[in-house]
């Protein structure tokens, strides 16, 4: 490692950073016009808002809120909304941008957003929790709705988070809005499959891509660093297809067994905390050393910027499939490019998110329900779509998975603003 590699990393990367670069680099490629990208590296909006939170035992707490507009080019902001103690407005930009990409890489008419609240959700109760998400949609009310801005559920936030929310918008707005935000419980106008989709779309893009590269899937082993809801229905999507996936983590560790695991009896963290590293497997490991295993794939599924450049030398898998929002840093990315080892990029690994998300704003907006069968076969086909896009573009230029992923986002959007003009 050089000297650089090792500063650069100590200096940890901010998601808007990594954004930024990736967008540039992309922007190598193609002939768009530099007004475009200039205005791609900038967020249009970011709302800042502080939230009243009464406690259970009557005491008041000020939290920060924010929600972070990128681009709405294409269609309304889409982004999730996190509560964790983490949230910055920093943050929310990047991962704003990042949904930017990932709704352009799907061909999906959505732009991106983000958002979320300075807390620690494990230090609320299940009533503060509401009252903090039922203020927080009345403090984001003037800049959301169906056609403006859509939140879902991320880190800290989950179905009845976004119940609650779309309820609280929807008694002040006067009638019943499913349509604010997606990611519900399917009773209130939430879709079939959502929960399963971004983890069902690695599990895609991982066939596909070890189709492209002629492997057979029962000679293959993966490697999951990050067992939750993303990881687990990945690690069982490819379980069912024939690979062996030999290693999962959750937050306390890894079990490893070469043999393979059955992952429909390892229990992922969201069903049972603590229940991937206490399953009696042959063999215990760290996070990190899953992240070193000589595996033929490794999808990093848990969170950002866990492969940098202290590590990425160390990395032993023939192939990285990217399930979190940012497990790269782009010394890390470098250094696999270095060592031709090919990633495939989170914006649209996980993209079955914002995909199914699309499906239910479709179904809440049309009041007309979907079945799981056709939830799953709708995102099959739009999972595949992207990939043909993005593997001409890797077929036809001499770059990476990431930088033909970019290319077809930026194009998409670029054609967007050149088609719709600057506003005098």
């Amino acid at each position: 490692m050089t000297a650089d590699e090792s500063q650069s990393d100590h200096a940890e990367e901010s998601a808007v950073e990594t954004a930024r670069r990736q967008l540039e680099r992309a922007a190598t490629h193609l002939d768009v016009d530099e007004g475009i990208v200039d205005r791609l590296r900038y967020p249009k909006d970011v709302y800042r808002v502080t939230i009243p939170l009464e406690r259970d035992d009557g005491s008041r707490e000020m939290l920060t809120g924010y929600r972070a507009h990128h681009d709405n080019v294409r269609g309304p902001y889409k982004g999730g909304l996190r509560y964790h103690p983490g949230v910055t407005e920093e943050e929310c930009v990047g991962l704003a941008m990042w949904m930017t990409w990932k709704c352009a890489v799907m061909d999906i008419p959505f732009g991106g957003g983000k958002g979320g609240v300075v807390v620690d959700p494990k230090d609320l109760s299940d009533d503060e929790k509401e009252r903090l998400t039922r203020r927080f949609a009345e403090e984001l009310r003037p800049v959301i709705g169906p056609m403006k801005d859509i939140p879902a559920p991320d880190m800290g936030t989950d179905p009845a988070t976004m119940a609650w929310f779309m309820d609280a918008y929807s008694m002040q707005e006067g009638e019943t809005s499913p349509g604010i935000v997606t990611g519900k419980p399917p009773v209130v106008g939430g879709s079939y499959g959502r929960e399963e989709a971004p983890g069902r779309s690695v599990g895609i893009i991982t066939r596909e891509a070890m189709d492209y590269y002629g492997w057979d899937p029962a000679e293959t082993t993966v490697a999951v660093q990050g067992f939750g809801s993303v990881g687990a229905n990945a690690a069982r999507y490819l379980d069912d297809l024939g690979a062996s996936v030999v290693a999962v983590s959750d937050v306390d560790g890894a079990i490893y067994d070469p043999d393979g695991l059955d992952t429909t009896d390892v229990e992922d963290h969201d069903e049972r905390p603590g229940m991937v590293s206490g399953y009696d497997a042959p063999e215990s490991l760290t996070n990190e050393q899953l992240l070193e295993l000589d595996v033929d794939v490794l999808i990093p599924a848990a969170i950002g910027n866990v492969l940098t450049g202290m590590n990425a030398r160390e990395v032993s898998a023939d192939m990285i499939v990217e399930g979190a929002n940012g497990p790269a840093t782009s010394d890390a990315d470098r250094i696999f490019e270095e060592r031709e080892i090919p990633v495939i990029p989170d914006i649209v690994a996980n993209a079955g998110g914002v995909t199914v998300s699309y499906f239910e704003w479709l179904q809440d907006i049309n009041r007309r329900k979907w079945s799981v069968e056709r939830v799953n076969d709708e995102l099959e086909a739009e999972m595949c779509s992207a990939w043909e896009a993005i593997r001409k573009e890797y077929d036809t230029r001499d770059v990476t998975w990431r930088d033909a992923t970019y290319i077809v986002a930026l194009e998409r959007i670029a054609e967007g603003h050149e088609a719709r003009g600057l506003w005098p």
